[in-house]
């Protein structure tokens, strides 16, 4: 291997501790290899950081396993006043490198492939974004506790014998949250007391409301459904307050959130959550290919003994996967667009799942454009991409035609 670097690091990341190599030497001669061990501990991590700064290494490389080099990204990402590079590499990609020797330790492979050039980093965005991304996931896992609390109330009323969504779609709506606090009230509902939960629409059914709640609930399933309610509403504050600690930090991306809503079926959440898992810097991705690499919506050929064995997408992100899939889905029954005509036409060869597959990619490399160009969502430049693709058609179809001996003449 042919050295690159005077001095690397490479740090070999465990649960309890971290065994750190730098090499250091003139390029093409032997080098010198000095290895500590430190624990995970705040203080440690403080020290490796210090023995690297004084050692003057700007190069260090660490596998990404779990979580537990992010405590350690986070700590020597200050270093040099900023001026270091960190790679944080596949483990899978380390193992494929040939020619480790079996008496030497994770870290010293670590620091000789750095040294060569032989590593490529996984996507760390900044800072900003990252701490942007913490506050995204987690509030997509408390929407997930209030979609799990409303399934537990409904089937505990449900077991109780009130069938309340059975004639109400959305039970925790004006009117039957009226009525559910009522049932905790008193028990049990008669017409009247009815009659002024319901709001609008929902007053047309009442007959049908009123035997869907003719029942009594004991004390405790009164106690117990007010325990499950005052749950349900705390998850509903503790989401107000996530969505107005993310309407602050939302404030530096303004500008991207704005050009990501321009693509119809993207709300200001949904650009916020893509912003934060793939950033507004589109420099670390080469390419609108590499994203979708990294993203999982690119097909994945695996070949062995002469057999290839086509898979549907590779592994990758599995946030923004789900993410844009599911727009591709609100998106797909928009009626009278692009994007929606397009998608519909590759269901009809390859199917329903696939083509939103499909359609999550297309949505990627158009904000992969966007961000980079920055330039908001334009559907006029696919008319005139409509209008050649038909046209080409149309010669296609007039040269099979004239090869059968037909003469085709154009109407104007």
């Amino acid at each position: 291997m042919k050295d690159l670097l005077e001095t690397s690091c490479g740090l070999d990341v465990h649960k309890e501790k971290i065994v750190a190599c730098i090499l250091t030497g003139p390029l093409g001669k032997p080098t010198h290899s000095e290895i500590r061990e430190f624990s995970t501990l705040i203080p440690d991590m403080i020290a490796l950081r210090d023995w690297i700064v004084s050692q003057n290494c700007h190069h260090v490389a660490m596998e990404s396993t779990g979580i537990y080099w992010m405590p350690i990204y986070e700590i020597l990402e200050d270093a040099f006043s900023g001026d270091i590079t960190l790679l944080v590499v596949n483990a899978r990609h380390m193992k494929n490198v040939p020619g480790k020797k079996t008496d030497m330790r994770d870290s010293e492979w670590i620091s000789t492939l750095l040294r060569a050039g032989l590593l490529n980093g996984s996507f760390i965005p900044e800072k900003r974004i990252r701490e942007f991304r913490d506050l995204n996931r987690y509030r997509k896992s408390i929407i997930r506790d209030i979609t799990s609390q409303k399934n537990r109330i409904e089937k505990f009323l449900q077991s109780s014998g009130f069938r309340l969504s059975s004639f109400i779609s959305d039970i925790f709506g004006a009117s039957g949250r009226n009525i559910i606090l009522h049932l905790i009230e008193h028990g049990q509902i008669d017409r009247t007391a009815l009659d002024s939960c319901l709001k609008t629409k929902t007053r047309n059914r009442i007959d049908e409301i009123l035997m869907s709640v003719n029942g009594t609930l004991s004390e405790h399933q009164k106690a117990f459904l007010k325990i499950l309610m005052n749950h349900y509403d705390s998850l509903k504050e503790h989401l107000n307050e996530i969505e107005k600690d993310l309407e602050q930090d939302m404030e530096p991306f303004t500008l991207q959130v704005e050009q990501l809503n321009s693509i119809y079926g993207i709300s200001t959440t949904a650009s916020c959550a893509i912003i934060a898992e793939i950033g507004v810097d589109m420099k670390p991705f080469k390419t609108a290919e590499h994203i979708c690499s990294w993203a999982g919506l690119c097909p994945g050929n695996n070949e062995s003994a002469g057999k290839r064995k086509s898979t549907s997408v590779t592994k990758g992100n599995p946030y923004i996967k789900s993410m844009l899939c599911e727009i591709a889905w609100v998106i797909a029954g928009k009626r009278n667009t692009y994007l929606s005509a397009w998608y519909w036409r590759i269901k009809q060869k390859k199917g329903a799942k696939k083509a939103i597959v499909a359609l999550a990619r297309k949505l990627l490399v158009i904000i992969y454009t966007m961000l980079k160009q920055g330039t908001l969502f334009d559907e006029s430049c696919f008319e005139v991409r409509r209008k050649n693709c038909e046209q080409k058609q149309l010669s296609r179809y007039i040269r099979e035609l004239e090869k059968h001996g037909y003469h085709v003449e154009a109407q104007g």
